[in-house]
């Protein structure tokens, strides 16, 4: 009875999505892989040598430009007035091997109904590399990435609305799949479905505590942390 209901519940909530809103990093492919602790671990790297800093001082500096910023970039930007595309270019100077190929994902994102979207508050270079990687970049309409939003990150609402306007969005008819819950306050207040993709469970990654935490509960209509059962399993609901 409790898988009906679950059932009815995604197909009640999900019939009329024809916008479907994916974050990049963490959400389109596991966290236990750990791309984006490389990026994590470049940014450590910029901020040492942009300010001539040890680098545990500089690691602690980034978190705190992370967490008060909404991302190291903007904080650096804010503080010390960077460059921001030499910042990215570096940053995303990574290995992307780490990433598994995922065919069953990119199948299970083209059988959505209506166009797919990537949000992502990294650039574009650096979400195709990791959608080519994956096998799924032919499946999405467009990447709005951190230049498209005037380099003003998630959570922050304009990035919002200008992706929205962007693309002609109507977030009612729209779903928001992130790994971050404070990303998810913003689409769940414009009325998108919200989903939380969460850390496998049991694996080995890397994370700050807070990046974790749901303050609001209602902002988060669905959790999950295995994205392809979950589409699995909303695409039989719909059908």
């Amino acid at each position: 009875m409790m898988e009906q209901d679950r059932r009815k519940k995604l197909k009640t909530s999900f019939q009329d999505v024809t916008e479907w809103v994916f974050d990049l990093d963490n959400t389109l492919y596991p966290r236990h892989c750990d791309l984006f602790a490389q990026i994590d671990w470049k940014m450590t790297d910029y901020v040492a040598e942009l300010l001539n800093m040890p680098k545990p001082e500089a690691r602690i500096l980034q978190k705190e430009l992370y967490r008060s910023h909404g991302t190291t970039l903007r904080g650096l930007m804010e503080r010390f007035d960077i460059d921001p595309h030499d910042f990215l270019d570096k940053v995303h100077d990574i290995d992307y091997s780490p990433v598994d190929p995922n065919p069953i994902l990119g199948d299970l994102i083209a059988a959505l109904p209506g166009r797919k979207h990537i949000f992502t508050n990294g650039d574009v270079p650096h979400a195709k590399r990791t959608t080519d990687r994956l096998g799924i970049t032919d499946h999405f309409h467009q990447v709005f990435d951190i230049v498209a939003s005037d380099l003003v990150p998630k959570p922050a609402e304009g990035p919002y609305v200008k992706f929205l306007q962007s693309h002609a969005v109507d977030p009612l008819k729209a779903a928001m799949f992130e790994d971050m819950p404070r990303n998810l306050h913003v689409p769940n207040k414009f009325g998108m479905r919200t989903v939380l993709v969460t850390p496998a469970h049991d694996s080995a990654h890397n994370a700050e505590a807070w990046e974790h935490e749901v303050v609001e509960d209602q902002a988060i209509d669905f959790a999950t942390d295995h994205l392809d059962d979950f589409l699995a399993d909303l695409l039989e609901a719909l059908n």
